[in-house]
């Protein structure tokens, strides 16, 4: 499997796309749409940010490359998904935010793709629910092991989150049809 462009590469081509929005954020944004049932197109950058005026990322950039792959993350059957965050060496504080920032942008592109009343399990709504919890929460200027273990454990939880909604609007619905 191909992997995440890197969070830099992201970065930059937020900044000269005039995105407005950070890298985790985005990402978050781009897994929310597609996981709620959004198009899978080279414009989705004005449907996930929306902002019809945004141009399309180019063929082949960071931004093009982080919808490719996240498309092809979300649809492993190996759960190979993984959220883009900055690297280990930033401060805790800093990955922390990057979690939290990937939820808001999450809920806020999965809104947009599932609308109101999406085909949610229970486990699926009671994820989503766990997702807006951490998506209002502020890091601790903690430094200790303990919570960098536990941002670990929010981390798998927020990935595997995103996983368990796509299968509830996107691969359910799809299995469902297939089989009619």
């Amino acid at each position: 499997m191909v992997d995440l462009p890197s969070f830099d590469d992201v970065a930059q081509a937020s900044r000269q796309g005039a995105l407005g929005t950070d890298p985790s954020e985005l990402h978050g944004a781009l897994a929310g749409w597609l996981a709620g049932g959004g198009s899978n197109a080279q414009d989705w950058t004005a449907s996930v940010l929306a902002d019809p005026q945004l141009p399309p990322p180019q063929s082949g950039d960071a931004l093009d490359r982080l919808r490719l792959v996240t498309v092809a993350q979300l649809e492993d059957r190996s759960f190979g998904f993984e959220l883009l965050l900055p690297e280990a060496e930033v401060s805790l504080n800093e990955r922390a935010e990057a979690v939290f920032a990937w939820c808001r942008g999450f809920l806020g592109g999965f809104g947009l793709a599932a609308g109101a009343k999406p085909p949610l399990s229970d486990e699926g709504a009671e994820a989503l629910q766990d997702m807006a919890r951490l998506a209002q929460a502020v890091p601790d200027s903690s430094d200790d092991e303990d919570d960098e273990d536990a941002l670990a454990e929010i981390e798998e939880f927020v990935r595997v989150a995103a996983l368990l909604l796509h299968g509830d609007c996107v691969m359910g619905p799809r299995h469902r049809q297939s089989l009619n």
